[in-house]
């Protein structure tokens, strides 16, 4: 609802979606992939909850009719209840007439027996004698004598209740009464306490129960027994011309004066001058209530069963079902928990309401969690879409979980008591259902996406969609009802609207039951005279140094259902209600009592005391076990559902896998582009320009002639967006549009016989397609604008360049996108950054403090942060872009510049690391250097910012890092990728076959999975002398790391359409964990693990860290090298 009130602001009322870079939906992300990640922890924990919150339920309240405000909580009814005042103003003719006096001994002491008996005295001389008292026996009088004297047993006896109901009725409650009112039975009982509980079911003589609730204030309860007390409450209730309230009224006046010597009495004078108006309700739950129940109800089920058969792509609709309905239960009965710990009463609405909220508010936002999910790719993992769709929705539900308890709280305020308890449930629910939506739902649906591959089902659903929707006709009525009706069958209106209106309607039609006169009278109570009611009574003020364990008021709203019921029948059989005026109570205090009170009343339940006592020990045993049991269920379940899923699912795969791309060449291919969504061009010695599509696994051939022929090609760049390819000769760029397969433009450039050090497609500003930079290796620089088909050259060195590169500076808050900063170095070993300056480039000389060696032999950028780095002979300098900076300065062994790499993954920020690693060829040994660097120990992370020294306390300085080496022989082609993974072919050498072929080494295809895969002889390993491998970053033991060869015996290179050859082909990066590299005529495409090409990260981080060590499993037929490959 909050997104059609913004609507005048937004011009929108659909939800905001939060950008990938968000906090909030970063931190969402993160959690939805480990809870996908550890479903059996997740599971575990929501489980745990779920028991600690309902084991007490039982406990905390009861059922028994007769055994109300015992110390358990009143659980709620098939009926409206509720004891509120009524406004001054309200003419209304009570039925019946309350009047009360409290009687005080010490702080809760009043069942002492001197103040028993004291009580006694009161009674008798405010009614006479009621020793043995029972009315039923007296004859009916028709005329007093006196009708300002005293009354005998006789006459007053005839005038009770119970030998007809007329206006001069009258009857009383006592707690005296346990003892027949008789002051030897008090004097000779050895166990008050105990008489009082066994008694607390007695009736009197009109069948009403004498509960603790209606005969004492200030109870205490122990193990659900009545241990003490404060007042003992002595209360008549008579109709308007009932003599007996006239003698109570004048003895009253007479006591005050009397007893002035035993008792502090107040008022002083006797004489009560203030009343109250009170309606005390028992109504049972009406055919309309039910029907409108089941009505609501039934729409929800509908609504719960309509929006699961929809969803295709999902393995057990049964399943989802059952899981949200376990969600609400448990928030339900959480939240039952919690309000019976804190004391708050829910018995004035019926039992059957209270789930109707929180069951349609769960199920929008389940709902909205379940197709967003189905709307991710399917290509992603299971983790990844889970994480991504919590990430793109939790914050929809915060949202309305806030929107909602804004309403409940707003009309709790506004509303009548009773309803306003059940707001505050309704709001306790609220936040149960998200806590457990995270921890319960979210999990269970991973696992049910896991179950099943969801690619053929997605496509099928959305085309089904597409059919059954037709376009909006162009008229603006049609199109708005078309929109409408769309809305409403996609459920997305139903689902934002839902929650809030029967959020704001249950309350409205909860308070309507509580509500009397004209509909203007409701509605001015409701929202006008319900925050003005002053229900405090006057004489407050001079009951406070006797310090009362409980109010007159607040004791009026404890008394229970059972009891208005009864007097009900009582007053008014034929009505579910009565209104009555009751006076202040006139309060006796025992002369020489010590009212000062010596403890705190307790914060909680008294019911919660008694569990902890008698039950802890018990509880906590059961949690464990129950905990431990369910994780083994789970652990049973997940892993025999799971593991034992079909090969083609992800969590099967190879970690390694291999796919070739056939028929794209007749000869070899010699130059290769690659993009981050899995787009990529190669070019062979045939003369052919083919464009593969690596997620769709198609490919499209470069056609062109003599007028537009691209050869010979000296470099190739395709644009962030993959929509255009570019191509460079000797004397023009052409520019490829790879959506549409045609030729787009070409561009005259003049390179001056120099060749080309590096091209990119620079940012975009104007026009659809990017300019084109080129870095020659003479110095200069081309600018081509294919928008004008003009280039521009500018100065970046004067002195020939050995190394260029490109990488993005940072945003500033007037331009959204980076712009993007060239870097090069010359053969003299300056180093220059140029930048672009409104339309120009500018090249600035780089003097790097500290550093006056000459010998630069290469640059390589970082993605993802302003850092470069400068490879030289012996060492390597980390540059910050901005400030030029040497952030530190890294020892290395004897190096080939230009196989220097970098992997690094960082913790979300642009100012710390989690780690940071340097692959390169050592120059002598020809061995593969990992040297990693992790914070040292009490720190989080590594600092990179601008200037040395500026570490934070949290973040490791440079110098006190751990550095760790790791060696790799005979590397071959290899790549650092972007899920922190090492990958690389080599040829193997004869002697590492036979090792790798020996029965004590385990041989063929690991699985995820635990599959184990035929094992092969050494004649078959001798068809394959080429080897994949791939290593991980952080791994710290020198002799694991993943192999397989790069073919199988289903895959035999000898069938005529591979080149035989004698070494690899360029290599290039495909997305976070893929690389691309030429052999022969074909392509071979490596993943090391489940490969997706969108949404793709910028920088490694925490999350996307691919950890080959914790993902092998027991049992598999991977080969696992030790000590590396000689």
């Amino acid at each position: 609802m909050i997104w059609y009130i913004l609507y005048p602001f937004r011009g929108t009322t659909e939800a905001p979606v939060l950008s990938l870079n968000h906090p909030l939906r970063i931190t969402f992300s993160r959690y939805g992939k480990w809870a996908a990640r550890h479903v059996k922890s997740t599971l575990s924990i929501s489980v745990a909850v779920a028991f600690i919150l309902l084991y007490p339920l039982p406990y905390l309240y009861t059922t028994d009719a007769t055994n109300f405000t015992n110390g358990a909580s009143n659980l709620p009814h098939h009926v409206w209840t509720d004891a509120q005042p009524l406004a001054a103003k309200d003419s209304v003719e009570p039925d019946v007439i309350m009047r009360s006096i409290w009687v005080h001994g010490s702080f809760m002491q009043a069942l002492e027996r001197d103040v028993l008996l004291g009580a006694l005295e009161l009674q008798d001389e405010l009614l006479g004698p009621t020793i043995n008292f029972d009315p039923r026996q007296s004859a009916n009088v028709t005329r007093i004598e006196d009708p300002q004297g005293d009354m005998i047993p006789r006459d007053r006896d005839a005038f009770h209740i119970s030998n007809g109901l007329t206006d001069q009725s009258w009857f009383f409650h006592s707690p005296l009464q346990y003892w027949s009112g008789s002051a030897d039975n008090i004097s000779a009982d050895k166990d008050i306490i105990a008489t009082v509980n066994n008694r607390k079911t007695q009736s009197t003589s009109v069948n009403v129960t004498l509960r603790h609730s209606i005969v004492f204030s200030g109870k205490r309860f122990e193990e659900r027994r009545l241990v003490a007390a404060d007042a003992v409450v002595i209360t008549l209730i008579h109709l308007r011309d009932s003599p007996i309230g006239r003698q109570w009224t004048r003895k009253a006046t007479e006591l005050a004066i009397r007893g002035r010597q035993k008792w502090t009495i107040i008022p002083a004078d006797g004489q009560i001058m203030s009343s109250w108006l009170y309606e005390f309700q028992f109504r049972p739950v009406s055919t309309i209530d039910w029907i409108m129940l089941s009505i609501a109800y039934s729409l929800s089920l509908i609504f719960l069963v309509w929006n699961l058969s929809k969803l295709r792509a999902v393995k057990s609709k049964f399943g989802l079902i059952a899981a949200v309905l376990l969600q609400i239960a448990a928030s339900i009965g959480s939240s039952f928990t919690v309000c019976a710990i804190f004391k708050l009463d829910l018995s004035k609405i019926p039992s059957y309401a209270y789930p109707l909220v929180v069951l349609t508010i769960s199920m929008e936002n389940s709902f909205r969690l379940i197709k967003t999910v189905m709307m991710s790719s399917s290509s992603l993992n299971v983790n990844t879409r889970i994480g991504e769709a919590f990430g793109e929705t939790a914050h929809i539900a915060v949202a309305n979980r806030a929107q909602n308890l804004l309403i409940l709280w707003g009309l709790s305020k506004a509303t009548y008591p009773g309803v306003a308890a059940s707001c505050k449930f309704g709001a306790i629910a609220i936040m149960f259902d998200f806590f457990y939506l995270a921890t319960f739902f979210l999990p269970v649906l991973s696992v049910d996406v896991r179950q099943r591959e969801l690619s053929e089902l997605v496509k099928a659903s959305l085309k089904k969609n597409k059919r059954t929707h037709p376009q909006p006709q162009p008229q603006q009525n049609r199109q708005l009802l078309a929109e409408f009706w769309h809305q409403i069958e996609g459920g997305s209106l139903s689902t934002r609207l839902a929650g809030s209106i029967v959020c704001a309607g249950f309350v409205l039609i909860a308070g309507e039951h509580f509500a009397r006169g004209t509909l203007f009278q409701r509605l001015n109570r409701f929202f006008i005279s319900r925050g003005n009611e002053d229900t405090s009574s006057p004489g407050s003020s001079l009951l406070i140094d006797i310090h009362q364990a409980r109010s007159p008021t607040s004791w009026l709203h404890l008394q229970d259902h059972e009891t208005a019921r009864e007097v009900i029948n009582v007053v008014k059989p034929w009505a579910h209600s009565y209104i009555a005026r009751v006076h202040d109570p006139l309060v006796f205090v025992l002369k020489g009592s010590d009212r000062v009170p010596h403890s705190k009343e307790p914060l909680f339940l008294p019911a919660v005391y008694d569990f902890v006592h008698h039950e802890m020990l018990r509880y906590l045993l059961l949690v464990v076990l129950v905990v431990g049991f369910v994780r083994l269920i789970i652990s049973h379940l997940l892993d025999a559902k799971i593991t034992a899923q079909d090969p083609n699912h992800p969590d099967n795969e190879p970690l390694l896998s291999v796919k070739t791309l056939r028929h794209g060449h007749s000869l070899d291919v010699v130059m290769m582009a690659a993009s981050t969504d899995g787009h990529l061009v190669s070019v062979g010695l045939d003369r052919i320009i083919q464009i593969w599509n690596i997620r769709s696994e198609g490919r499209s051939r470069v056609m062109f002639d003599y007028r537009d022929d691209p050869f010979p090609v000296l470099a190739m760049a395709i644009d962030q967006e993959s929509t255009w390819a570019a191509f460079l000769s000797t004397e023009k760029i052409l520019l490829w549009n790879i959506p549409d397969q045609r030729w787009d433009r070409s561009i005259s450039v003049d390179l001056g016989g120099s060749k080309p050090e590096t091209m990119f497609f620079g940012s975009k500003r104007d026009g659809l397609i990017p300019p084109i930079v080129v870095v020659k290796r003479n110095g200069k620089m081309l600018e081509v604008n294919p928008g004008s088909a003009t280039s521009s050259e500018y100065v970046a060195c004067k002195t020939p360049l050995i190394s260029a590169v490109s990488l993005a500076t940072k945003a500033t808050p007037t331009q959204a996108l980076p712009d993007i900063a060239v870097v090069t170095a010359s053969r003299k070993g300056c180093i220059h950054l140029v930048t672009q300056h409104a339309t120009a480039w500018v090249s600035n000389d780089v003097k790097l403090t500290g550093q006056d060696e000459p010998d630069v032999q290469a640059l390589v950028p970082i993605s993802g942060f302003s850092m470069y780095l400068v490879v030289r002979t012996g060492s390597i300098d980390l540059v910050h872009l901005d400030t030029q900076d040497v952030i530190h300065t890294f020892r290395t062994e004897p190096l080939r510049p230009r196989s220097v790499r970098q992997l690094q993954a960082s913790r979300g920020s642009q100012r710390s690391l989690q780690s940071f690693t340097l692959c390169y060829v050592n120059a002598e040994t020809e061995e593969l250097v990992l040297q990693t660097y992790t914070p040292a120990e009490g720190y989080d992370a590594i600092c990179c910012c601008g200037r040395p020294g500026s570490a934070s306390r949290s973040c490791c300085p440079w110098s006190e890092t751990r550095e760790n080496k790791r060696h790799i022989k005979n590397p071959g082609s290899w790549e650092a990728l972007g899920n922190g993974c090492v990958l690389g072919v080599r040829k193997v050498q004869p002697q590492q076959r036979k090792e790798q072929s020996s029965p004590t080494t385990p041989t063929g295809l690991r699985l995820r999975g635990g599959h184990r895969s035929e094992n092969r002889t050494a004649a078959q390993r001798d068809r394959c002398p080429w080897e994949v491998w791939a290593v991980n970053q952080l791994e710290e033991d020198q002799e694991i790391y993943e192999m397989r060869p790069l073919w199988t015996t289903e895959e035999d290179p000898l069938d005529g359409e591979h080149l035989m050859i004698s070494g690899l082909g360029p290599i290039s990066k495909l997305g976070t964990g893929t690389v691309a590299i030429g052999f022969g005529n074909v392509i071979k495409v490596i993943s090391a693990g489940h490969e997706h090409f969108d949404n793709m990260p910028t920088r490694l981080t925490a999350d996307n860290l691919m950890n080959l060590t914790n993902r092998r499993r027991k049992g598999t037929g991977l080969s696992r090298a030790r000590g590396g490959p000689s």
